[in-house]
């Protein structure tokens, strides 16, 4: 989920500053704001990204060996994602509480109505990426005074915005149909990392399909294996025998291989421009925006709520990725900070632990309070200018373009037939003229 919120003051020695008042720039955050006195007074401006915390209730038991049976299972999941979500409303209202800026995020609006002008917010179109959504939106913006339109419910409508699955082309990755993609993980699969990793734990795939009844366990598709059990192991289910603490953590490494491979190991940044540097490019624009004073954006909070391989394809973007699966309800900040002497700096940070603050990220080639331009400068090679045309595969646009030229070429040839045929066609229809014809007196003279 990513959120763009109003300007907040930066905080002195863990107190927020409220000497200036909101400006109506818009911001990208969400619930935590880190502090950094180093930098003095400023205004901040945020963006937040986050997996669901509800899990797939898609999860099915394995064909074989199976700890309980395909019912039992959806039955145990289809009650997860309601408890989930409580937990997410509640524990985000608490994590609210504790940042020291707050008082002053919550403070962007004043009422549900204000609310839905100043607030945005993005889903995929996928059951537990909007409960996650609505679940975020409940703990961020519990109702206070006004808004309170029954004592019973803490709780006030905001709309979630979402677009039909086969329209999305921001927030769920890999991004398809995209031909060079493919290309690209075929050549994955033929690198030196992905073969010998394949070598390595050929016998332990081996042995998973051979317990699990799944055909062709591979690198690719272990991961599905692992969520199912992860799933039944988080429900307290008991795993099939087989199923050890150390197989478990094989398969989580394994699982972590594949979301790498998805968006890195070959020829990264070329992935990064046709994968999570799409939703890079959405996300410098609104940065760039933000930075823009002049603008006067009524717009307050922009969020996504997504998926972990939507953070993962940003993260492999960055080029700040840990090489570990993102758990349920991480998080993905950008911080655009305006400092005293009206530049704007970004700081990127990334939650994927309850109970401590965000981890600080820092891209490759900047600090981590990395000024705007610089940020811009060092995330233009991994944004695509053309998403659509960078897909194509080499062979696929010189075959258009044969074909663009064999087509151009035979519709001049079928004009130069159809005027030749024309032409004679008249030619064939004129009456004879007049032509002199002698008789016998004449020939005889």
């Amino acid at each position: 989920m990513i959120n763009l919120g109003p300007l907040i003051p930066r905080a002195h020695n863990g107190q927020v500053e409220s000497k200036l008042p909101f400006s109506s720039v818009s911001q990208i955050t969400l619930v935590f704001i880190s502090q950094t006195e180093k930098l003095g007074f400023g205004e901040a401006i945020f963006f937040f990204m986050n997996t669901p915390v509800i899990p797939r209730t898609e999860c099915r038991s394995l064909p074989q060996s199976c700890s309980v049976n395909a019912g039992s299972l959806q039955l145990r999941l289809s009650r997860y994602p309601r408890a989930a979500a409580g937990h997410l409303a509640a524990f985000l209202g608490a994590r609210v509480v504790l940042r020291p800026s707050a008082t002053a995020y919550r403070s962007v609006a004043n009422g549900a109505l204000s609310l839905s002008w100043q607030i945005f917010i993005r889903s995929t179109d996928c059951d537990r990426t909007l409960m996650s959504a609505e679940a975020n939106l409940a703990g961020l913006y519990p109702p206070e005074g006004q808004q309170m339109f029954n004592p019973n419910i803490s709780w006030q409508p905001i709309p979630v915005h979402t677009v039909p699955e086969s329209e999305e082309r921001l927030l769920k990755f890999p991004l398809t149909p995209c031909p060079r993609y493919e290309q690209l993980q075929n050549e994955t699969r033929h690198s030196a990392e992905y073969i010998n990793k394949t070598k390595e734990n050929w016998q332990f795939l081996q042995m998973v399909a051979n317990k699990t009844g799944i055909r062709d366990v591979s690198l690719d598709s272990v991961w599905s294996v692992y969520d199912t059990l992860f799933c039944e192991q988080a429900h307290k289910m008991d795993l099939p025998v087989w199923v050890t603490p150390d197989v478990m953590a094989r398969l989580k490494q394994l699982k972590d291989f594949g979301f790498e491979f998805l968006f890195g190991i070959h020829k990264r940044v070329e992935k990064a421009r046709l994968q999570g540097g799409v939703l890079l490019d959405d996300i410098r624009k609104n940065l760039t925006r933000a930075a823009n004073v002049s603008a006067h954006l009524n717009l307050k909070v922009l969020a996504y709520s997504a998926h972990d391989t939507t953070l993962v394809a940003l993260q492999m973007a960055l080029d700040v990725y840990n090489k570990i699966q993102a758990p349920y309800a991480s998080c993905h900040l950008f911080e655009l900070y305006q400092e005293d002497d009206g530049n704007f700096s970004v700081e990127m940070f990334f939650r994927n632990e309850s109970g401590k603050e965000p981890f600080p990220l820092t891209i490759p080639g900047c600090q981590h309070k990395c000024p705007l331009q610089r940020f811009l400068e060092l995330t233009d090679p991994i944004v695509p200018q053309d998403w659509k045309q960078e897909c194509q595969v080499a062979s696929t646009i010189h075959d258009t373009e044969l074909f663009v030229g064999l087509a151009v070429c035979g519709s001049i040839l079928l004009l130069l037939i159809i005027l030749l045929l024309t032409v004679l066609f008249r030619i064939q229809s004129q009456p004879p003229g007049y032509r002199h014809v002698s008789n016998e007196g004449e020939e005889q003279a």
